[in-house]
């Protein structure tokens, strides 16, 4: 179950390992995480995947302020731009996020050129 995964998160979270953390999970599950994060005062972020599933972001306040402002569509839809800061955020390898986001512009290129 993956709430159980949460403890594990938070504990890294609280030694700093990473700023911030996200959950794929069911809206059932997504109550449970959220009202342990409330309780434990860390700010999250909920974002609507299917009817059935949410995203749930949550770690630094500045971190989610900016998952706020830059993931307003699914997630299968960001910029690549987007999808950068949102790996970044979420800890993943910088060269590979780097890698990422050239093959992503490189293929936007190719899509507009059309």
């Amino acid at each position: 179950m993956p709430v159980h995964l949460l403890g594990h998160h938070l504990y890294e979270y609280s030694k700093g390992v990473r700023p911030m953390f996200m959950m794929t999970l069911s809206t059932r599950d997504a109550d449970t995480v959220t009202r342990k994060l409330a309780e434990r005062f860390v700010d999250y972020h909920v974002q609507t995947v299917t009817e059935a599933k949410v995203n749930v972001f949550f770690g630094n306040a500045a971190c989610i302020a900016t998952v706020r402002s830059v993931v307003r569509k699914p997630l299968n839809q960001l910029t690549p731009e987007e999808d950068f800061i949102l790996g970044t955020l979420l800890g993943y390898d910088r060269e590979q996020q780097c890698r990422r986001f050239l093959a992503m512009a490189q293929a936007g290129r190719r899509e507009a050129a059309s």
